[in-house]
This record gives structure tokens, sequence and C-alpha cells, in this order.
């Protein structure tokens, strides 16, 4: 097993390099501090699935943090940098495979995508079908949400393609592929309800929604991310995207002032 790095609190900025934001090789996690290289990230994901897909393995229920954080801010503005991640051709899937196979490979997806959020210090707001929505607060400090949400997008695709992936082959399913899209703006809490403690809470916002679209606007496992974003991200990470060019006004979401907002396509 390899030696875990240290963490970047240890890690003396003046000697940061683009390998030191390369955090497709590295996840926080909350729960325990301890930071996971790629190498052991992988592995482990390649058991649950493996587990799952052979005897049915459940995953073990996860604290609900996003629910305790939407209480305690509901009613209240928040800035916040939202992830939208797309199963790609998750009708096919269902088509082609018994119902208890389906059930159980689009849970490992839906669950190794909530993993990793959890990982890079994001909240999982949701599942919708075959979607994961997840959100980086960002009312303190705006650049490193914007960093963790990124990374987190290149390791949800890592997790898919050397994860996920060589695990299906084995029993000669299709491979997955995600489509992800990232914002970054004001959205608001609600709760729908009087009852503090059982009222459905959301996040409703202009973000949630431009999110949703830019993530539509993806090939399979590319990332694409909003100006707002991009932005906000260090220059070692902004020096993985090149600027969308849109054609036959494929784009059409256009700022206050009428410019057309710009969309970022990660190319590393």
């Amino acid at each position: 097993m390899s030696t875990p790095e240290k963490t970047p609190a240890e890690k003396p900025v003046a000697k940061k390099t683009k390998k030191s934001y390369d955090v497709v090789d590295m996840m926080l996690s909350k729960s325990s501090d301890r930071v996971v290289d790629s190498e052991t990230m992988i592995k482990e994901t390649q058991n649950r699935v493996w587990k799952s897909l052979k005897s049915g393995y459940e995953y073990s229920p996860q604290e609900d943090e996003s629910d305790a954080f939407l209480r305690k801010n509901v009613f209240s503005r928040m800035k916040m940098v939202v992830i939208y991640v797309d199963l790609v051709g998750s009708t096919q899937i269902t088509l082609d495979l018994p119902e208890d196979k389906v059930a159980i490979i689009i849970t490992c997806f839906a669950q190794e995508m909530a993993q990793t959020i959890r990982h890079h210090g994001g909240l999982v707001l949701k599942f919708v079908g075959d979607a994961v929505i997840g959100y980086f607060p960002a009312d303190e400090s705006q650049l490193q949400p914007a960093d963790n949400a990124v990374m987190c997008a290149k390791s949800m695709v890592s997790v898919i393609q050397k994860g996920i992936n060589p695990i299906l082959n084995q029993y000669d399913y299709p491979d997955l592929a995600v489509k992800i899209g990232i914002d970054y703006g004001e959205n608001m809490i609600v709760r729908y309800g009087s009852d503090a403690k059982k009222s459905h809470v959301d996040i409703l916002g202009p973000v949630m929604n431009i999110a949703a679209k830019i993530q539509s606007m993806a090939k399979a496992n590319q990332i694409l991310i909003g100006d707002d974003v991009y932005s906000r991200i260090h220059p070692t990470i902004q020096s993985g995207f090149e600027k969308a060019v849109w054609k036959n006004n494929e784009w059409k979401y256009r700022r206050d002032d009428g410019t057309l907002y710009p969309v970022w396509i990660h190319i590393d």
C-alpha cells in the first residue's frame, strides 16, 4: 500500500506546484481526516462494486450532513459551487440487463459519486434518477470550494474509468460514463413546511439550473464548468481547461448584460 501523502496544511505554500493541485490523486476524508491516494481509492471502489455484483452487498448508510447543514441555514442565501453528475446511457442499461443488476449498477454509481463528493469536502444534495447533485458551500471562501469541486469532478471520471468499469467488464456489462457540469453562484435554502425537523429542505437558484444545463452540453466523461467557476480556480487548474466554442446557438445562456456566459471544457 502506498504511503499517504501529507495533508495540504503540512505542505509549505511556497513549494506548491501543479502536481500539488492534482487532487485526482488525493481525497480528504472529512470523517477521518486521512488522505487517500488514487490507488487506494480505486481499489476500495473496485472492492465495493465487486461485492455488490457478486453477493448483493449494500452500501452502509451515511450521515446526512447536507440535511443538517441546510436546516441550520434555512431561509438564507448562500454562495455555493454546484456539481451536477449524470450517468450516460442508463436507458440502454435498463433495456439490456435484468432489473436486479440494473438496480445494483445504478446504486454503485450513485454511492461512489456521493462518496467522491464527500471526500472532497462537498455535500450531497440529492439523487435524481441517474444523476447526483452535490454542492460546496462558498460563503467563507470562494477559491477553495471551486478548486475542490473541479478536483472532485476529475476524481469522479477516474472512479468510473478505473474503479467501476473494470469490475463491470468482468461480468460483460457495459462501461459507464458520466457528464459533469459545475457552476458557482448564490442560492436560497428553502423548507417546504413548518416542521423544522421533518419538512423537506432544498436549494433554489439559477446556479442549480445552469449547472444542469452545462452538464447537458457535455460529452461522455467530459467536465464542463461555468466561467464563474473558472475565474475562481487556481491558475494551475485553469491551465487544464479551454473555452468552449459553440455552434448553431447550442448554448444560449446569457449574463444580465446580454453577453453569452462562457463555459470551459476540461482537456487534460
